[in-house]
């Protein structure tokens, strides 16, 4: 049992307020999974910037000079923003690559919790409305968002085995539930050239997800792929640069719900993360069919 909430915002003025509603949202779910909790922030891309962002057991550290000497490494203009355990890169967009080899080389013994144009994942142990506090989520700005909060039934509760899920450049996925082939999905992933962090069920889904794109599949169809390839009981929430989307395996037995108004679809696993949203008294609310995916794009 996790609990898992998502907002794709369409009113832009909105935008101030989409890490204070997703806190209150993922807040609501604590009973769910008190084990760890994490929320991935889409912000509106920089023209020709991109962001990296890393964890650390030791920041201090860690994070000593890190964007004086990625810059020198790099040989183009790094900046840093640290926060709590994490720290956001903003580098050159083109030079994307070049910077995870950088960090690789400077600091070995940091995560990266994701990269891409848009994304950035804050995730620790703890509940929800602490990893919250901690990295000042309520104050982010963003255009939409999804987050998690744990109940570990297959991993270990680590940093690292915390949702979201970023295998891709601005892509990461949620997940409530558990899948059963997960093993040999990974086997054939590797083969294919994807790469893991963790023995997490959820980070082989967002894996899949993340080489069908790859591969040249829209979104929506690479969701699709998830109900004959994936086998299990799941609910996935996936974020990407310009939307989300979300699709529950066919028999469903993971509770769900989205509402939908003229200025934001949201997601919940239960209605009571949605009941303090602007205007949810007038929303269209309805429970996500099984075997059918929903996804909203810019």
């Amino acid at each position: 049992m996790c609990g898992i909430v998502g907002l794709f915002l369409k009113d832009p003025k909105l935008e101030p307020k989409l890490g204070a509603m997703l806190t209150d949202m993922l807040t609501t779910m604590t009973d769910r999974g008190p084990d760890s909790a994490g929320i991935a922030i889409y912000v509106r891309p920089q023209k020709g910037r991109a962001k990296i962002t890393l964890q650390s057991s030791q920041p201090d550290i860690d994070f000593k000079d890190i964007a004086k000497l990625m810059t020198k490494a790099m040989g183009g203009k790094v900046s840093a923003e640290i926060k709590n355990t994490h720290v956001v890169l903003d580098v050159p967009a083109k030079k994307l690559d070049e910077a995870r080899e950088a960090i690789t080389a400077l600091r070995p013994g940091v995560k990266v919790m994701s990269a891409g144009e848009s994304i950035e994942i804050f995730k620790e142990v703890g509940l929800p409305k602490d990893v919250a506090a901690r990295f000042g989520v309520s104050k982010m700005a963003g255009t939409h968002g999804i987050g998690h909060t744990r109940m570990a039934t297959e991993s270990a509760v680590t940093t690292m085995g915390a949702h979201p899920f970023s295998t891709g450049a601005d892509q990461c996925l949620v997940h409530n539930g558990s899948l059963s082939n997960h093993n040999s999905v990974r086997r054939d992933l590797k083969r294919a050239g994807m790469t893991f962090e963790t023995e997490n069920d959820t980070e082989v889904a967002a894996a899949f997800i993340s080489h069908k794109l790859q591969e040249g599949e829209k979104l929506g169809s690479a969701m699709e792929a998830t109900l004959t390839d994936l086998d299990g009981f799941f609910t996935f929430v996936v974020g990407t640069h310009n939307g989300f989307g979300v699709v529950r395996d066919p028999i469903a037995c993971k509770p769900a719900v989205m509402a939908e108004t003229d200025q934001y679809v949201a997601f919940g696993s239960e209605y009571r993360a949605l009941v303090n949203l602007p205007g949810i008294d007038k929303a269209r609310v309805w429970e996500p069919e099984p075997a059918t995916v929903y996804f909203w794009e810019r």
